[in-house]
């Protein structure tokens, strides 16, 4: 049973909550593969064994799992101010794919569920909605970014949680299929031009 829950403003339901928990902690997972550098391909999946890759599971889970969670959050928030119902599901098959590339070559396809979302928006309405994601991920960069220079002691972690959110937000804006970019695309170019140009500018040129 879809049993509703409501926590604080959040209206959410059993089924969003077992389902983000688990994209959460396979997206954390394939992350971990790739920052540890543990991969068939490249001759170092023996690292799964080692407490490195227990710290990154660890960092990925507060990194990664962090920006998932709010990316799925932001749609689902701008969507219900809009005055839609909205849920996250998750897509098991694509979350055996991005566990299963991590492992095997070392890539993601970080993919791992959308927000449903049912009611009647426009089309800016719907650009938003979907801008909103992304969007968040680059905030929580920025605000990894300023934390490492604040406690360069962490700085190692910060830098993990800096470079995860500007990629899932630069991929996330990829014009394609059921990624965000397609729908910010269709409603705004320049706002979808902006959005990734930012992303390659803090990426490649910070």
């Amino acid at each position: 049973m879809n049993r509703a829950v409501t926590i604080g403003k959040i209206r959410t339901s059993r089924t969003e909550i077992v389902d983000i928990l688990k994209a959460w902690l396979a997206l954390s997972l394939a992350f971990t593969f790739i920052y540890a550098g543990a991969s068939v391909l490249g001759g170092d999946i023996n690292k799964v064994f080692s407490i490195n890759f227990a710290v990154f599971f660890v960092i990925s889970l507060f990194t990664a799992g962090l920006g998932f969670l709010l990316h799925e959050l932001a749609h689902k928030f701008v969507a219900q101010h809009y005055g839609c119902t909205a849920e996250f599901r998750a897509w098991d098959q694509l979350l055996y794919l991005a566990v299963g590339l991590a492992v095997l070559v070392g890539f993601i396809f970080a993919a791992p569920g959308a927000v449903m979302i049912s009611g009647m928006i426009t089309r800016k309405e719907n650009g938003l909605i979907s801008a909103a994601g992304p969007a968040m991920n680059y905030v929580l960069a920025m605000l990894f970014l300023g934390l490492s220079f604040l406690f360069p002691a962490w700085q190692n972690v910060f830098a993990t949680g800096f470079g995860i959110n500007i990629w899932l937000g630069m991929f996330n804006l990829i014009p394609f299929g059921p990624l965000d970019g397609k729908k910010v695309f269709y409603w705004n170019k320049a706002v979808w031009g902006a959005m990734l140009a930012f992303g390659i500018l803090f990426m490649f040129l910070l």
